[in-house]
């Protein structure tokens, strides 16, 4: 018999999922996963199943809107959720609203409804600093009001409310993660992003540095000292580890929280165009297309929160996320193939 932990990841083959279930796989876990590969890949997951093993992953193509009972009467014995499967972009939100209500909300409350259902009450929540919409202060920490500017932002902030009332009423025990700007790959390259196109500022900086496709600032003038959008970039394996750090505490009894997650600091478009260019040492033009709508000028994360409860604090720079992605993309320029 093993004591290995059982644990389940929904959207383990996107992005920040497929870094997360190499990440818990290092830390010891058992991890099965949920995705539709709408979004996400079968690469990263038939990888990490090569490399960690048939008996520590298995994966379900399936949607979260759909019966999950098979799964949880398949694999006995799951101890907690990590619940990262969800449509993320800002600008398809806008066109698209519906889509993000009915996948974003529809899908979260059937996994939570179906997980109470098998007794499993430990969730930890991948949200958004999009819940906050415009900063009316920096930076930015959990008690700042929620008033999302875009549909994506205001379905995760429902998801959050059926969360806590499912906490309040007895149902739950969780962790709620709200992330600012995500970027990086894991540290030797192996797994990364893969979204086409990419939104993130850094991958399509990189992108654009090692010739792979040209690089455009897509954000408008806004009021900071270069005029262009300040951000806080939190590199993805610390913020997996993170995910790390709330599971341990929800298995030691820890009470219900929501927490940011980011570095503390921000950067600006240019400052970070700048820090690729030097890292690569290729220069790039810096043309500019149609703006994003809804650009606000400056989001940087308050993170003391997260250091208190969780005892995390991120220990990677911007530099090490670029690297990251360098040898990521010279390995697989288009990310994983569908």
């Amino acid at each position: 018999m093993t004591n290995r932990k059982k644990i389940l990841v929904t959207g383990g083959g996107g992005y920040i999922g497929s870094v997360a279930t190499d990440l818990f796989l290092q830390a010891g876990y058992e991890v099965v996963v949920i995705d539709n590969l709408a979004t996400g890949y079968r690469e990263p997951l038939e990888y990490l199943q090569e490399k960690y093993g048939e008996k520590r992953l298995r994966w379900f193509e399936l949607d979260l809107t759909k019966d999950l009972r098979v799964v949880f009467e398949m694999e006995k014995g799951i101890e907690a959720v990590v619940h990262y499967a969800a449509h993320c972009l800002v600008d398809e939100s806008v066109k698209d609203p519906g889509k993000y209500f009915r996948n974003n909300i529809s899908g979260s409350l059937n996994l939570i409804e179906t997980m109470t259902d098998f007794g499993i009450r430990k969730l930890v929540f991948s949200s958004t600093c999009a819940v906050y919409g415009e900063a009316e202060y920096v930076p930015v920490d959990e008690e700042h009001p929620t008033r999302p500017k875009n549909p994506y932002g205001e379905s995760k902030r429902m998801v959050e409310r059926i969360i806590e009332w499912y906490g309040k009423l007895g149902k739950l025990d969780y962790v709620i993660l709200r992330y600012f700007n995500v970027c990086g790959a894991t540290e030797d390259g192996t797994v990364g992003d893969s979204k086409e196109p990419s939104t993130l500022l850094v991958q399509n900086a990189v992108r654009g540095a090692l010739g792979i496709e040209p690089f455009y600032i897509t954000s408008p003038e806004v009021d900071t000292p270069d005029k262009t959008p300040i951000r806080d970039y939190i590199n993805v394996v610390d913020l997996n580890e993170a995910h790390l750090s709330a599971l341990e505490y929800l298995a030691k009894g820890g009470r219900s929280e929501i927490i940011n997650l980011g570095t503390g600091s921000g950067n600006s478009v240019l400052e970070v165009v700048k820090m690729v260019q030097e890292v690569t040492g290729k220069t790039f033009s810096l043309a500019r297309t149609t703006p994003r709508e809804g650009e606000y000028a400056t989001m940087v994360a308050k993170i003391d929160k997260a250091r208190k409860v969780l005892g995390w604090s991120p220990k990677r720079t911007i530099r090490d996320s670029v690297n990251s992605l360098v040898k990521w993309y010279q390995v697989h320029p288009q990310g994983w193939r569908k």
